[in-house]
């Protein structure tokens, strides 16, 4: 089966699940769309590792890596390798000392990591079929740009809270969920404090 390429496209807030983030898929060169729901720890990972934010002590994923280096294990590449009852599954494809190993891992924990080493995701044609969202493009073009992951806050309270914050109480703030290590808050909040200063 032909391996399609994505790359990662958004993380937002999960409309459908309460405190669950969606991570959202693009196919490189393509209009398809891969939503995949996962869990707030694990969107805080991917989304640590997207801003390259350097938390004061390692995550769980910046551990794994860490322990793959020391180890000289290489991580190659990850596949999204099959979809059963809504839930996907896929393979760290891996090597040490000339050895191809295929290591079984949620998709969740498959993406922090491709992130931190910079490696390629793929799915297969199937996966997209049945689960994938194919967005419109009115010039029947594919764009051949790299798109920039974007990080959503979708709630709206969250958002109008921040608003009604002077910059100096945005940057008090930011410390404390820094301490706190809510990265997510703290990208909303360093974005707020970022578009204040363009102005």
């Amino acid at each position: 089966m032909r391996k399609i390429e994505l790359e990662i496209v958004a993380l937002s807030h999960s409309i459908t699940q309460t405190h669950s983030y969606a991570v959202v898929l693009g196919e490189v060169n393509g209009l398809r769309r891969l939503p995949i729901v996962i869990g707030g720890f694990e969107a805080q990972a991917i989304a640590v590792a997207l801003e390259k934010m350097q938390p004061s002590r390692p995550l769980t994923h910046d551990l794994m890596k860490n322990f793959m280096n020391a180890f000289n294990i290489e991580l190659h590449e990850v596949v999204i390798s099959n979809l059963q009852e809504g839930i996907f599954y896929s393979k760290l494809i891996c090597s040490s000392n000339d050895e191809t190993i295929e290591i079984d891992s949620r998709t969740s924990d498959a993406l922090a990591l491709a992130v931190r080493f910079g490696c390629p995701i793929y799915t297969f044609e199937n996966i997209l079929n049945s689960a994938g969202i194919l967005l419109d493009d009115p010039a029947g073009k594919k764009s051949n740009k790299p798109v920039t992951p974007t990080i959503q806050e979708h709630e709206k309270g969250a958002e109008d809270d921040l608003k009604a914050l002077n910059v100096d109480e945005l940057q008090q703030l930011l410390q404390e969920v820094l301490e706190q290590e809510d990265y997510i808050r703290a990208i909303a909040i360093r974005d707020e404090i970022n578009s204040r200063k363009s102005k």
